[in-house]
């Protein structure tokens, strides 16, 4: 267990804009950020974060809460490894108790096979600098690639022993259980071969030097391995198996390191492999990351839009592969994403090139030999067509298939002119390509719908069974908010005295008096002897009017950080409602929205009567219902009830400008 005091201290040093913005591009709206949601595919801005209250909302996907929620939600942590995390991050010392074995067994399985993976990570690293073995072949390998023993340590680079089953038995003797080794691809478990024999385990990296992979918030996800031997059978490299915890497809390697590079810089460096990210970075270029040797993936592509629209491809000479990668920038394309490209000299590669040149050399080459990807696109194809005219038109429609990605209709146009000019062709001849292209395109994806829908199913519906807005859950709602936003303040109240004027009929009178809002709230819910009907907000009101009597400095992000999860998420959507308007721009669009701050004390009290009017409401209906159940005779007690009450909310209506 953490002790309270670390957690504190933890909430009170991290900055929720800081610690998304490891992970999220944020861009300033206003007093808050705005930026791309971590949790779906999106091209508009709909993930809102507040320094103010400290919390964040995701709109696409109703996700919300604050620093450690996110880190919950995006990183998958359990709420102690947040906690460590942030404490990491901003240099604070965890205090916690020692953990029993029984809690040692308790944790869920993808976190013993994160366990695992940490434990594989500090095995392969201590052997590649503590063992003779692990000196004499990993670390003389990596400084003959001319890395650095900092640079080792910070990729947290390592050997794996040429032995069978070192690791794994080192791992079983720690306590590490043989099915987590076994699910995270670090041990293979071989069937015997008869009956009587037995299952024989061994290390799947042994005698490789390891790369760890690890994910945007530094977790080692899994690993890859380099064989150093010419054995004609094993592979050059070796990754771990897919698991999960691992998926290739959505990891890029080095984005631990890159993130907050790639962010400052607005632009991410786009590689091959795992030394190529390494010597750029040892180099002095820190925004750089690889595939890891697999094609790239959209998911990928999504990882790196989270920080920057901006990526430059980096090829080396080896033609093959190029023309290979062009297939992976017409999906970043499709992200709606900037792309140039850049090749090396003949026979080098981002490693070699970096090795050989200084910082300022490096970046130099990139910024003189960048391109955009229609020149370097047509330069690359435009030498294996040569004079042959079939070859040239095929060109042509492969750039405009890959102009047909870009959804910005202007960066269209600009490219097809850009394209024109490259390959001397009319703009009219590529438009319409481009349209043929594109219609096709469109056809094909409403073809792939109708076949993925159901068919049609004619069902009739009771217009009664449509559902209604609940206008208690909503008034409830709003009190809540009420006290968030504005609990402390010191306001101006009108109050409605209910008075029998010389006619004798029931008016309401103003008195005017000053008074902090909770206690407002407070005084007039128990004056009716209203209780809250949705258990959610009865534990969330009582705890909010018991802490603001308290304190003097009530903050929203105290309280959000020492409530349950389902309830700070709860508190989160309702914090964070207005930060839609942001989101849509409706200032721009001339739809001017009015804020609560400015009327204060109006909002809460239309409020209030909004919940008395709905309530006199519901207890007319049901006094109605008993009237139908008596007799006439027995009824006239009530109807007189209903009466009163239906011109007690009429007087309410009146207050509050609705006609009834």
């Amino acid at each position: 267990m953490i002790h309270k005091t670390t957690i504190d201290a933890v909430f009170d040093a991290a900055r929720l804009e800081e610690v998304i913005g490891d992970f999220v591009q944020l861009k300033k709206a206003g007093s808050n950020f705005k930026g791309l949601s971590p949790f779906s595919d999106e091209k508009t801005p709909s993930f809102m974060v507040s320094p103010v209250k400290q919390i964040w909302k995701d709109f696409s996907s109703g996700k919300g809460g604050n620093v450690v929620a996110f880190l919950m939600e995006h990183e998958h942590f359990t709420y102690p490894e947040a906690i460590k995390y942030l404490a990491k991050k901003y240099n604070i010392e965890v205090q916690e108790t020692e953990q029993t074995d029984e809690q040692k067994q308790q944790a869920d399985e993808k976190e013993s096979m994160y366990l695992v993976s940490e434990f594989a990570s500090t095995f392969f690293q201590n052997s590649l600098l503590k063992t003779e073995q692990g000196k004499a072949i990993g670390l003389t390998y990596f400084k003959e690639r001319g890395f650095t023993e900092e640079t080792i340590k910070k990729f947290g680079l390592g050997y794996s022993p040429d032995s069978w089953d070192a690791f794994t038995a080192k791992a079983i003797k720690k306590g590490y259980q043989l099915s987590y080794l076994e699910k995270t691809g670090l041990t293979i478990i071989k069937e015997p071969a008869g009956q009587s024999g037995e299952e024989k385990q061994f290390d799947r990296f042994k005698g490789r030097v390891m790369f760890p992979i690890q994910s945007m918030s530094g977790r080692v996800l899994g690993f890859g391995g380099r064989i150093l031997t010419n054995e004609k059978k094993a592979a050059k490299y070796l990754n771990s198996p897919e698991s999960d915890i691992y998926h290739k497809s959505k990891v890029l390697y080095g984005i631990y390191h890159a993130k907050q590079s790639i962010a400052k810089e607005d632009n991410c460096y786009l590689v091959e492999g795992y030394t190529d990210v390494i010597q750029f970075h040892q180099t002095g270029i820190h925004n750089v990351v690889s595939s890891s040797g697999t094609a790239l993936t959209s998911d990928q592509i999504r990882l790196i839009n989270r920080l920057t629209k901006n990526i430059t491809v980096l090829f080396d000479s080896d033609a093959a592969g190029m023309r290979a990668s062009l297939r992976g920038i017409d999906l970043i394309l499709e992200q709606g994403m900037n792309v140039k490209v850049c090749s090396f000299p003949e026979g080098e590669d981002p490693d070699s090139f970096a090795k050989q040149n200084t910082l300022e050399e490096l970046t130099l080459y990139l910024e003189e030999n960048v391109q955009d990807f229609i020149s370097f696109k047509a330069s690359l194809l435009q030498q294996e067509s040569k004079n042959d005219p079939i070859k040239k038109a095929e060109l042509v429609r492969d750039m405009v298939t890959s102009i047909s990605k870009i959804p910005d209709i202007i960066k269209r146009e600009i490219y097809v002119q850009e394209c024109s000019r490259i390959m001397d062709i009319s703009e009219d001849v590529l438009f319409n390509t481009l349209a043929q292209i594109r219609n096709a395109n469109i056809k094909d994806q409403r073809t792939q719908q109708k076949q993925q829908q159901k068919p049609l199913e004619i069902v009739k519906t009771d217009a009664q069974k449509t559902p209604r807005v609940n206008e208690q859950y909503e008034l409830e709602r709003k009190i809540i908010e009420i006290l968030l936003l504005y609990g402390n303040r010191e306001e101006e109240f009108e109050d409605l005295i209910l008075k029998e004027n010389e006619e004798g009929e029931l008016v309401l009178e103003p008195e005017v008096h000053t008074a902090k809002v909770f206690e407002k709230v407070y005084l007039d819910l128990q004056d009716d002897e209203i209780e809250f009907a949705h258990e959610s907000f009865k534990g969330i009101y009582a705890t909010l009017i018991e802490q603001l009597n308290q304190e003097d400095d009530f903050r929203i992000e105290n309280f959000i950080n020492h409530v349950a999860p389902e309830i700070a998420s709860e508190i989160t959507a309702i914090m964070m409602s207005e930060e839609r308007y942001i989101l849509h721009r409706w200032d721009e669009k001339e739809i001017h929205v009015k804020q609560k701050e400015y009327t204060v004390a109006r909002y809460v009290s239309d409020i209030i009567l909004n919940l008395r009017r709905y309530l006199i409401a519901q207890k007319v209906e049901e006094l109605s219902q008993e009237v139908k159940a008596q007799d006439t005779e027995d009824s006239q007690d009530i109807m007189q009830d209903i009466i009163d009450y239906l011109s007690l909310k009429r007087i309410l209506s009146e207050k509050l400008n609705r006609v009834v």
